[in-house]
């Protein structure tokens, strides 16, 4: 196991101001310039197995569905008539037939998104069915994970994503298939989530069952990028995956024997935390409510080969990782309430949390300077 040391920060290595994590015009802000706009990963497309899947999904106040039509296709659609502007549907998730038909007036949907029927407006000289289809979003894939964006022309997902590609390309990513979730509900701002799994200066205080595995001094960053912020760190001698025994499932097939030993985490901004170990892989879709409020959905990822067994138990990844993660939600909403507290001030950073400096500027540089109106 290495020690790697950092630079010194600059004198200007200080949080952001509290409004950036409590005011609402801050937060409505923001969630436009990070989730209104650019790539949001919405889950992986094994979520969307058969024609006729759909998923709901959330995205900077819009509701999408999210489906795979009947060629095979994953489509994304705003979740509105075009009639009256009625949602169509409600079910978070669930399997459709040939078509979606709105629930007030039966306009009716291919799953392609062009309008199959419209009852009672052949009269209507404003009818051109044609130019009535569903509202689609664009949708791009990467190695298994699903991404939508809302812009009508976003630049290419390659494009942000570029330096991650190739760094993520040995575990295979969507050989991996979901063996286990858990979803949370933290009283904390998305950036604070964001900002704890980017550091483990915090680790040896409140990970009990995490240092076990890890060294926090281990940590080896990268230099943030505008599409992800992360880097690698070491297992202890003798431990195979970060999991409560230690063991190591199926090795991915064509993983560089330098990888055997690390772990390696990635905020892929805005809201997919990617934890690829040895055998497996993490994830945690962060899904913010409001400002002091942020769904999480974390699941975890196995070889086919792991899963298929009949004894498959996934609760040695889900054991350590769970606790580890109550432990975090616990600390950022504890760092919440402090922030809202009228004797809050931004405070320095170490030189061990350089990704959430860099994250910082990030943000200033995107939504502008919060310390002005």
């Amino acid at each position: 196991m290495a020690i790697y040391e950092r630079p010194p920060m600059p004198p200007d290595a200080v949080g952001l101001p509290a409004r950036c994590y409590t005011e609402l015009s801050w937060f409505l802000r923001e969630r436009e310039v990070f989730f209104g706009k650019g790539w949001v990963c919405v889950g992986r497309t094994h979520d969307l197995a058969e024609p006729g899947d759909y998923r709901l999904v959330e995205i900077a106040g819009e509701s999408l569905i999210v489906l795979r039509d009947r060629d095979g296709l994953i489509r994304a659609f705003f979740n509105v008539c075009r009639h009256r502007g009625t949602r169509l549907l409600n079910e978070a998730e669930g399997r459709l037939g040939n078509t979606i038909q709105c629930p007030y007036h039966s306009w009716t949907y291919r799953l392609d998104g062009s309008l199959r029927a419209a009852p009672h407006m052949e009269s209507s000289a404003a009818f051109q069915p044609e130019n009535l289809g569903l509202i689609a979003a664009a949708v791009d894939e990467w190695d298994g994970h699903l991404f939508v964006s809302l812009e009508e022309n976003p630049p290419p997902l390659a494009e942000r994503l570029e330096g991650l590609v190739e760094l993520a390309r040995p575990y295979e990513m969507g050989r991996l298939k979901r063996g286990a979730r858990v979803v949370y509900e933290v009283k904390a701002n998305w950036k604070l989530i964001i900002q704890n799994y980017s550091e483990c200066l915090h680790c040896p205080a409140n990970h009990p069952a995490l240092k076990k595995v890890t060294h926090y001094l281990s940590g080896d960053n990268g230099p943030a990028r505008p599409g992800f912020l992360g880097g690698s760190m070491d297992l202890l001698d003798g431990v195979e995956t970060m999991s409560a025994t230690g063991k190591r499932r199926t090795l991915h097939p064509n993983l560089p024997e330098r990888l055997h030993t690390k772990c390696q985490f990635y905020a892929v901004l805005p809201n997919l935390l990617l934890t690829l170990q040895p055998d497996s892989m993490m994830t945690h879709l962060l899904w913010p409510r409001d400002p002091g409020h942020t769904t999480i959905v974390c699941d975890w990822h196995y070889d086919p080969s792991d899963l298929n067994q009949p004894d498959f138990d996934p609760s040695p990844e889900v054991e350590l990782w769970d606790q580890t993660n109550r432990e975090d939600w616990r600390l950022s909403e504890l760092t919440q309430l402090g922030m809202a507290s009228r004797a809050y001030r931004p405070g320095p950073y170490s030189n061990r949390e350089d990704l959430l400096y860099a994250f910082d500027r990030l943000v200033v540089e995107r939504v502008g300077d919060p310390s002005a109106s």
